[in-house]
């Protein structure tokens, strides 16, 4: 099994920046990529980022369109660590932020954009 921990969530205002990051433990071998999802109040869960996983570089990514030239997905693979690098953040950002891999999912952390 693999454990995920997020944390970097927060409160910030319309423009500003946040930095998530997501610690893998466990079976960190049956990782293949990783991935952050969102859910906003009364919205269904959607995908906002993944990132390919293994020794051959690049990895590949995938961003939704909202978050296209905004957002930065990364990973450190020593450390078995992904970020998500925010910017320009908007109100509609708003959501709890899931780190997902392996059939694994954190616990989420609040990200709060005011305006």
């Amino acid at each position: 099994q693999v454990q995920l921990v997020e944390s970097g969530g927060g409160l910030v205002q319309a423009g500003g920046s946040l930095r998530l990051s997501c610690a893998a433990s466990g079976n960190v071998d049956s990782i293949n990529a990783m991935g952050w999802y969102r859910q906003a109040l009364g919205k269904e869960r959607e995908m906002v980022a993944v990132i390919t996983t293994g020794g051959v570089l690049p990895h590949a990514t995938d961003y939704a369109n909202s978050v296209k030239g905004r957002f930065t997905i990364s990973r450190d693979n020593a450390k078995h660590t992904v970020f998500l690098q925010m910017d320009r953040l908007k109100v509609e950002d708003t959501a709890v932020y899931y780190c997902a891999a392996a059939g694994a999912w954190g616990q989420g952390t609040q990200v709060t954009v005011s305006s």
